[in-house]
C-alpha cells in the first residue's frame, strides 16, 4: 500500500506500506477479473471444530474507493501515538489497473462469510468500497470498541516489480503507546496468520521486506493505537506480474479468505 499526496498520484509508504522502493501507480477500473460476489468457500477447518464461535473479529479492508477523490480529507494528519500521520491513503494497483482498495474489499467480504459460517461475529471497518477513509485512528478504535478477539487489516503491496511474496506486519513495543501483552498477543496472531496463509495459498514469504514473512513496525497508527491483538497482512505485491495475476483471480481471492480465516481460528485455539 502507498501514500497518496493527491488525486491519482500514488507514492511510497502509507499506513502499512512497504519501503521507499515502491513504484508509482495509477488507480483505474478493475480488469476482467474484478471483484465479484463471494463464492462458496472450501471448508479447510482442522480437526476439533472452530474456535471462532461467539468471538468478535474485526476485518479492516485497507483504503477505500473514494479516497483518491478526497485528498484534503485523507491527507489530514492524525495522532498515531508516537507521531502524526496522514488519515488514510489511496493504495496501489496492478499494472492492469486492479486497485488495492477493490481487492481488499473483495477479500474482506469473502473472509466475513467464512468467519460467520464458523460462528463468529464479524465487524468491517468500512461498509462498502465507495466512501472515504475512515482514518487510521478510527479504524483502530473500531477494534477497541468491539473488544475484538482479533483484528486483521487486509492489504496488498506496491513494491518494485522484482519483489514478490507476502508478509505480515505486527506491532512493535513503543514506550508509552503499546504494552508488552498487546505486542505478544499480536505476535502470536501474526505467526498463526503467516503459517495458515503460506500453507493455504502457496505464496512464499516476501523476498524484499521482513524476516520469514514477519515485519515489525512502530510507525503504523492502525497498530500503535490498537488495544486488541491486531496485524496487517500484505497479501502479495501488486506490482509483481506473478503476484498480480494471483491477486486478480476471484478463485485465488477465495483461497486468501479461507487461509486468513484458518489463521484466525488457529490463533484462538
Amino acid at each position: 500500500m502507498v501514500l497518496a499526496l493527491g488525486i491519482g498520484a500514488l507514492t511510497a509508504c502509507g499506513d502499512g506500506g512497504a519501503d521507499g522502493s515502491q513504484q508509482a501507480a495509477q488507480t483505474a477500473a478493475p480488469p476482467t477479473a474484478a471483484p465479484g460476489p463471494p463464492q462458496p468457500s472450501q471448508d479447510v477447518r482442522k480437526p476439533g471444530g472452530s474456535a471462532l464461535s461467539g468471538k468478535t473479529i474485526v476485518i479492516d479492508p485497507g483504503h477505500n474507493g473514494g479516497n483518491a477523490r478526497a485528498p484534503q480529507a485523507i491527507n489530514k494528519l492524525v495522532d498515531i501515538g508516537n507521531a502524526k500521520k496522514e488519515c488514510d491513503t489511496t493504495g496501489t494497483a496492478t499494472n492492469a489497473g486492479y486497485s488495492e482498495h477493490a481487492f481488499t474489499w473483495d477479500v474482506s467480504v469473502r473472509l466475513r462469510k467464512v468467519l460467520e459460517d464458523r460462528g463468529a461475529k464479524v465487524v468491517l471497518t468500512r461498509p462498502n468500497d465507495k466512501g472515504v477513509g475512515p482514518c487510521i485512528d478510527e479504524r483502530a478504535a473500531i477494534g477497541n470498541e468491539n473488544n475484538a478477539a482479533a483484528v486483521v487489516s487486509v492489504h496488498a503491496d506496491g513494491s518494485s516489480a522484482s519483489g514478490h511474496g507476502f508478509h505480515v506486519i505486527e506491532p512493535a513495543l513503543v514506550r508509552g503507546v503499546t504494552d508488552a501483552e498487546y505486542v505478544n498477543r499480536s505476535h502470536r496472531l501474526a505467526l498463526a496468520i503467516r503459517d495458515a496463509y503460506h500453507e493455504g495459498t502457496g505464496l512464499p514469504y516476501s523476498n524484499y521486506l521482513g524476516e520469514q514473512g514477519i515485519d515489525r513496525r512502530n510507525d503504523l497508527g492502525g497498530l500503535n493505537l490498537s488495544e486488541v491483538p491486531k496485524v496487517f497482512i500484505e497479501t502479495g505485491n501488486m506490482r509483481n506480474a506473478g503476484d498480480a495475476a494471483k491477486l486478480s483471480s476471484a478463485q485465488f481471492r477465495q483461497r486468501i479468505a479461507d487461509s486468513l480465516a484458518q489463521g484466525i481460528d488457529d490463533y484462538l485455539r
